[in-house]
């Protein structure tokens, strides 16, 4: 018995390309924005405090009523 051939010719093609993506899974997108949300919101109470501890040497007590209504916001649980 004779084997049959195959024979595969490639022909480039000029049409659009579309690119398949994959998606993110919703638990890890869940996590990396949670996580992100996390250090903004360290970052944003760390300066704050150091807002509030310069305006405290300063003796500054405008700035230190008007930071202190900002910081209320981060410490309330």
């Amino acid at each position: 018995m004779r084997k049959e051939k195959v024979i595969f010719r490639y022909h480039p093609y000029d049409g659009k390309v579309i690119k398949a993506r994959r998606e993110i899974p919703y638990d890890v997108k869940l996590t990396a924005r949670l996580v992100l949300d996390e250090i903004c919101f360290n970052w944003n109470k760390a300066q704050l405090e150091a807002k509030l501890n310069s305006s405290i040497e300063e003796g500054n007590k405008e700035k230190f009523e008007q930071l202190r209504e900002a910081y209320l916001d981060y410490i309330w649980e």
